[in-house]
């Protein structure tokens, strides 16, 4: 029976996957679950740097799209907001009552921008994207219809090769448009080097970051020539964090997966060759699985398959384990070489996806798990919001 008057006429195994106070045994598979200890432990250790390094942390929300965990690491980690990639996204954070938010995208779109423009009316800062002089004042005149004032950064492409540009003079030219315009502030700068941050090598990433770390320092000095003192310089990933708190130019953080880890960022190595999923960052975040089927007794199939994951970034392993393996899927069921057959029917596994930011994205809720009990559920509060 369920006790939780939040979750009143909800159905496990329909509606949900699991209640608070269930054995993590009971819970309905396939379906996310998150290790609290882990978690609280990855985030505190996140706030716990950017505080000795005097960096602001602003969350990337759009690995968990969850207002609860974002709400975690502001309680635990000091985040002093979020980051997202969309205007829907960002609504749902700034609903949830986050006060901070940056889009660290462009919004291009008249009805998107639209609808940014409206958004401080829910008493937060909201901040946005700038790579063309043709969006400033498309920005303007939404924030003036509105009685808005829109902060913008001014996107530069550091290496990503995606969004930005890339000369000091025309990052010059967008913030001095932007500082002219009526309702929008210029804020400063966004320089988030993407590329990079899974490339295995520790020396491989810093030469990236070296590169960009440049880049920036002279964007922001060619501002400063014209009085335009960056308030905020921010990038910074779970792959980078270390160079640009110690770049001297940058002032904020973006970090995501820090706080889940998964596969394809966990192989990456810190500078003593270490894989930081073996030290650095725990995982926390799960798919957690049943197994359906052994009718062939060198192979366990389980109902984790193409609909509940992200493979984009390999495959997923199975966490804690040596003896069985992960091996392909298909859209329902997912294939693991169970060589001497020590798996049983319903027996559960963990597996810690190849990437998180998509394979959260295709789930509702976030079990939360401590001690083999259910503490809490979670929806994916910006699920499917891409708009």
């Amino acid at each position: 029976m369920n006790g939780h008057t939040e979750f009143a006429g909800l159905e496990v195994g329909y509606d949900v996957p699991a209640f608070p106070g269930m054995d993590e045994k009971d819970i309905q598979t396939p379906c996310l679950i998150l290790d609290l200890d882990a978690l609280e432990r990855n985030i505190k250790k996140m706030g716990d740097y950017a505080k000795a390094y005097g960096m602001r942390h602003r969350a990337h929300g759009k690995m968990h799209k969850s207002v609860d965990v974002l709400k975690l690491q502001e309680k635990l980690g000091g985040a002093i907001g979020v980051c997202c990639q969309k205007v829907s996204e960002a609504e749902v954070f700034v609903r949830g009552g986050i006060k901070d938010v940056l889009v660290s995208n462009q919004i291009r779109d008249a009805a998107k921008i639209d609808r940014l423009a409206r958004l401080p009316k829910f008493g937060s800062r909201i901040i946005v994207c700038v790579d063309d002089l043709a969006n400033v004042d498309d920005l303007s005149t939404a924030a003036q219809k509105h009685g808005a004032t829109l902060e913008c950064l001014v996107e530069i492409d550091c290496g990503a090769g995606r969004c930005g540009v890339k000369a000091s003079s025309e990052v010059v030219e967008i913030a001095k448009a932007i500082d002219a315009a009526a309702g929008l502030k210029f804020t400063g700068i966004q320089a988030y080097q993407g590329a990079m941050q899974h490339m295995n090598s520790f020396e491989d990433r810093k030469a990236k970051l070296d590169a960009a770390i440049s880049q920036v320092t002279e964007a922001v000095q060619a501002l400063k020539a014209e009085g335009l003192v960056p308030e905020l310089v921010s990038g910074g990933g779970t792959g980078s964090y270390y160079f640009e708190s110690n770049s001297g130019v940058y002032n904020e953080l973006q970090c995501g997966s820090y706080a889940f880890m998964d596969a394809d960022y966990g192989r990456i190595h810190d500078k003593d060759g270490k894989r930081i999923d073996q030290g650095e960052w725990e995982n926390a975040l799960f798919i957690l699985t049943s197994v359906m089927s052994h009718a062939k007794p060198h192979i366990a199939v389980v109902d984790a398959g193409l609909k509940v994951q992200s493979v984009d970034s390999g495959l997923p392993f199975v966490y804690g384990r040596d003896d069985v393996k992960y091996v392909k899927c298909s859209d329902e069921h997912g294939v693991v070489e169970d060589t001497n057959g020590v798996l049983k029917i319903n027996e559960k596994l963990r597996l810690v996806p190849g990437h998180c930011d998509p394979t959260c994205n295709v789930h509702d809720w976030y079990v939360g798990v401590r001690n083999g009990k259910v503490e809490t559920l979670w929806p994916v509060s910006a699920r499917g919001k891409a708009y």
